[in-house]
Protein backbone atom coordinates (compact mmCIF):
# COMPACT_ATOMS: atom_id res chain seq x y z
CA UNK A 1 0.00 0.00 0.00
CA UNK A 2 1.16 3.87 -0.77
CA UNK A 3 2.27 5.16 2.51
CA UNK A 4 0.89 8.52 3.56
CA UNK A 5 2.52 11.68 2.87
CA UNK A 6 2.60 14.68 4.62
CA UNK A 7 2.57 17.90 2.82
CA UNK A 8 2.17 20.57 5.02
CA UNK A 9 1.27 21.23 8.57
CA UNK A 10 -0.53 24.88 10.64
CA UNK A 11 -1.24 25.36 14.31
CA UNK A 12 -4.61 25.90 14.85
CA UNK A 13 -5.28 29.13 16.23
CA UNK A 14 -6.96 30.39 19.61
CA UNK A 15 -6.80 26.67 21.37
CA UNK A 16 -3.51 25.30 19.21
CA UNK A 17 -2.66 22.24 18.05
CA UNK A 18 -1.42 21.37 14.89
CA UNK A 19 -3.35 21.01 11.45
CA UNK A 20 -1.68 18.81 8.71
CA UNK A 21 -2.47 17.86 5.26
CA UNK A 22 -1.49 14.17 4.17
CA UNK A 23 -1.54 12.52 0.44
CA UNK A 24 -1.53 9.15 -0.22
CA UNK A 25 -1.59 8.54 -3.90
CA UNK A 26 -5.30 10.52 -5.18
CA UNK A 27 -6.99 10.29 -1.27
CA UNK A 28 -6.30 13.10 1.36
CA UNK A 29 -7.10 13.23 4.56
CA UNK A 30 -6.71 16.64 7.28
CA UNK A 31 -5.93 15.72 10.67
CA UNK A 32 -5.98 17.97 14.07
CA UNK A 33 -3.47 16.62 16.49
CA UNK A 34 -3.39 12.67 14.92
CA UNK A 35 -6.88 12.44 14.54
CA UNK A 36 -8.60 12.74 11.06
CA UNK A 37 -11.10 15.20 10.85
CA UNK A 38 -11.91 14.73 7.26
CA UNK A 39 -11.01 11.94 3.91
CA UNK A 40 -11.28 12.93 0.24
CA UNK A 41 -13.08 8.96 0.00
CA UNK A 42 -15.64 10.30 1.94
CA UNK A 43 -17.85 13.73 1.43
CA UNK A 44 -20.88 12.32 0.95
CA UNK A 45 -22.23 13.53 4.18
CA UNK A 46 -21.12 16.86 3.88
CA UNK A 47 -22.57 17.32 0.91
CA UNK A 48 -25.92 15.97 1.94
CA UNK A 49 -25.75 18.78 4.94
CA UNK A 50 -25.73 21.36 2.00
CA UNK A 51 -28.71 19.30 -0.09
CA UNK A 52 -31.05 19.52 3.05
CA UNK A 53 -30.50 23.09 3.62
CA UNK A 54 -30.91 24.41 0.35
CA UNK A 55 -34.19 22.57 -0.42
CA UNK A 56 -35.24 23.92 2.78
CA UNK A 57 -34.78 27.60 1.23
CA UNK A 58 -35.44 26.66 -2.63
CA UNK A 59 -37.91 29.23 -2.96
CA UNK A 60 -35.68 32.12 -2.06
CA UNK A 61 -34.22 34.15 -5.22
CA UNK A 62 -31.07 35.59 -3.86
CA UNK A 63 -30.05 33.18 -0.24
CA UNK A 64 -27.96 34.78 2.29
CA UNK A 65 -25.73 31.41 3.32
CA UNK A 66 -22.88 31.16 6.01
CA UNK A 67 -21.17 28.10 5.90
CA UNK A 68 -18.47 27.70 9.29
CA UNK A 69 -15.95 25.69 8.39
CA UNK A 70 -14.66 24.82 4.63
CA UNK A 71 -13.10 21.42 5.01
CA UNK A 72 -12.48 20.15 1.56
CA UNK A 73 -14.74 22.23 -0.50
CA UNK A 74 -17.26 19.43 -0.80
CA UNK A 75 -20.24 21.12 1.18
CA UNK A 76 -19.69 24.40 -0.43
CA UNK A 77 -19.04 23.03 -3.78
CA UNK A 78 -22.78 21.32 -3.32
CA UNK A 79 -24.81 24.42 -2.25
CA UNK A 80 -23.10 26.40 -5.08
CA UNK A 81 -25.02 23.66 -7.58
CA UNK A 82 -28.07 23.69 -5.55
CA UNK A 83 -28.59 27.54 -5.33
CA UNK A 84 -29.49 30.42 -7.45
CA UNK A 85 -27.21 32.85 -8.92
CA UNK A 86 -28.00 35.81 -7.27
CA UNK A 87 -26.90 33.57 -3.84
CA UNK A 88 -23.87 34.76 -1.95
CA UNK A 89 -22.07 32.44 0.64
CA UNK A 90 -19.80 33.77 3.37
CA UNK A 91 -17.45 30.45 4.18
CA UNK A 92 -15.64 30.92 7.51
CA UNK A 93 -12.86 29.04 8.43
CA UNK A 94 -10.76 29.81 11.18
CA UNK A 95 -7.98 28.28 9.63
CA UNK A 96 -5.97 29.63 7.03
CA UNK A 97 -3.85 27.42 5.73
CA UNK A 98 -7.00 25.28 5.15
CA UNK A 99 -7.76 28.01 2.78
CA UNK A 100 -4.71 28.21 1.15
CA UNK A 101 -4.97 24.11 0.93
CA UNK A 102 -8.59 24.89 -0.89
CA UNK A 103 -6.66 27.21 -3.67
CA UNK A 104 -3.76 24.22 -4.22
CA UNK A 105 -4.13 20.75 -3.69
CA UNK A 106 -7.38 20.46 -2.71
CA UNK A 107 -9.11 22.34 -5.00
CA UNK A 108 -10.09 19.80 -8.23
CA UNK A 109 -11.18 17.97 -5.75
CA UNK A 110 -14.85 19.36 -5.80
CA UNK A 111 -14.37 21.38 -8.79
CA UNK A 112 -12.84 24.90 -7.07
CA UNK A 113 -15.76 26.23 -5.60
CA UNK A 114 -13.53 28.56 -4.11
CA UNK A 115 -13.32 30.47 -7.65
CA UNK A 116 -16.99 31.06 -8.06
CA UNK A 117 -18.18 34.86 -8.01
CA UNK A 118 -20.96 33.95 -5.46
CA UNK A 119 -18.47 33.48 -2.38
CA UNK A 120 -16.51 35.25 -0.12
CA UNK A 121 -14.33 33.57 2.43
CA UNK A 122 -13.59 35.23 5.53
CA UNK A 123 -10.85 34.04 7.89
CA UNK A 124 -12.25 34.24 11.24
CA UNK A 125 -14.16 31.57 13.62
CA UNK A 126 -17.61 31.33 12.91
CA UNK A 127 -18.65 32.04 16.16
CA UNK A 128 -17.17 35.46 15.73
CA UNK A 129 -19.28 36.01 12.65
CA UNK A 130 -22.39 35.03 13.91
CA UNK A 131 -22.45 37.71 16.38
CA UNK A 132 -22.09 40.39 13.77
CA UNK A 133 -25.44 40.41 12.10
CA UNK A 134 -29.34 39.90 13.56
CA UNK A 135 -31.42 38.13 11.05
CA UNK A 136 -28.73 38.53 8.25
CA UNK A 137 -28.67 34.32 6.77
CA UNK A 138 -31.47 32.24 5.05
CA UNK A 139 -29.16 29.01 5.92
CA UNK A 140 -26.49 28.60 8.30
CA UNK A 141 -24.21 25.61 7.96
CA UNK A 142 -22.15 24.44 10.96
CA UNK A 143 -19.40 21.47 9.80
CA UNK A 144 -16.91 22.23 12.88
CA UNK A 145 -14.74 20.26 14.34
CA UNK A 146 -16.64 16.35 14.68
CA UNK A 147 -20.09 18.57 15.68
CA UNK A 148 -21.26 18.77 19.53
CA UNK A 149 -19.25 16.52 20.80
CA UNK A 150 -15.83 17.93 19.02
CA UNK A 151 -12.69 16.43 19.03
CA UNK A 152 -10.11 19.19 18.64
CA UNK A 153 -11.27 22.28 19.92
CA UNK A 154 -12.62 23.05 23.55
CA UNK A 155 -13.61 26.69 21.88
CA UNK A 156 -16.36 24.82 19.40
CA UNK A 157 -18.46 24.03 22.54
CA UNK A 158 -19.46 27.46 22.75
CA UNK A 159 -20.74 26.95 19.30
CA UNK A 160 -22.79 24.30 20.19
CA UNK A 161 -23.51 25.42 23.69
CA UNK A 162 -27.58 26.63 24.36
CA UNK A 163 -25.82 30.68 24.14
CA UNK A 164 -24.44 29.52 21.07
CA UNK A 165 -27.11 28.29 19.34
CA UNK A 166 -29.12 31.33 20.78
CA UNK A 167 -26.64 33.62 18.41
CA UNK A 168 -27.01 31.58 15.56
CA UNK A 169 -31.23 31.70 15.87
CA UNK A 170 -30.61 35.46 16.10
CA UNK A 171 -28.49 35.92 12.87
CA UNK A 172 -30.96 34.09 10.94
CA UNK A 173 -34.06 35.32 8.85
CA UNK A 174 -37.93 34.34 9.55
CA UNK A 175 -37.82 30.84 8.32
CA UNK A 176 -34.26 30.68 8.00
CA UNK A 177 -32.22 27.12 8.46
CA UNK A 178 -29.60 26.16 10.55
CA UNK A 179 -27.74 22.76 9.37
CA UNK A 180 -25.28 21.37 11.50
CA UNK A 181 -23.06 17.82 10.59
CA UNK A 182 -22.08 15.86 13.46
CA UNK A 183 -20.30 12.44 13.77
CA UNK A 184 -22.68 10.83 15.65
CA UNK A 185 -26.67 11.30 17.30
CA UNK A 186 -26.85 13.64 20.31
CA UNK A 187 -30.29 13.91 22.24
CA UNK A 188 -29.10 16.68 24.66
CA UNK A 189 -27.94 18.60 21.44
CA UNK A 190 -31.31 18.14 19.63
CA UNK A 191 -33.41 19.69 23.21
CA UNK A 192 -30.90 21.95 23.01
CA UNK A 193 -31.76 23.28 19.71
CA UNK A 194 -35.56 23.27 20.76
CA UNK A 195 -35.31 24.95 23.75
CA UNK A 196 -33.18 27.84 21.08
CA UNK A 197 -36.89 27.66 19.47
CA UNK A 198 -36.14 25.77 16.41
CA UNK A 199 -38.37 22.90 15.01
CA UNK A 200 -36.02 20.47 14.66
CA UNK A 201 -35.62 17.45 11.71
CA UNK A 202 -32.85 14.79 12.77
CA UNK A 203 -31.58 13.47 9.47
CA UNK A 204 -28.97 9.87 9.50
CA UNK A 205 -27.10 9.79 5.89
CA UNK A 206 -24.47 7.49 4.77
CA UNK A 207 -20.72 9.24 4.98
CA UNK A 208 -20.21 8.19 1.26
CA UNK A 209 -23.86 9.18 0.39
CA UNK A 210 -25.23 6.09 -2.19
CA UNK A 211 -21.85 4.20 -2.05
CA UNK A 212 -22.77 3.46 1.66
CA UNK A 213 -20.15 4.23 4.34
CA UNK A 214 -20.94 5.08 8.38
CA UNK A 215 -23.62 6.69 9.37
CA UNK A 216 -23.47 10.90 10.34
CA UNK A 217 -25.66 13.30 11.62
CA UNK A 218 -27.43 15.77 10.46
CA UNK A 219 -30.23 18.36 12.15
CA UNK A 220 -32.35 20.42 9.92
CA UNK A 221 -33.32 23.51 13.02
CA UNK A 222 -35.91 25.92 11.47
CA UNK A 223 -36.68 29.37 12.72
CA UNK A 224 -40.40 30.05 12.48
CA UNK A 225 -41.79 33.24 11.37
CA UNK A 226 -43.42 33.59 14.69
CA UNK A 227 -40.08 33.53 16.91
CA UNK A 228 -38.52 36.54 18.09
CA UNK A 229 -35.53 37.15 19.62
Amino acid sequence: MIPWERLECAQVPGDGGEICLYRRGEEFSIRVNGHELMNSRSHGSEEALAELACERISGHGSPRILIGGLGMGFTLASSLKCLSPGARIVVSELVPAVVKWNRGPLAGLSGNPLQDSRVTVSETDVGQVLKQKKRAYDAILLDVDNGPEGLTREGNDRLYSQAGLETSFAALRPEGVLAVWSAAPDRAFARRLRRSGFDVDEVSVRARGSRGGGRHTIWIAVRGSGNCD
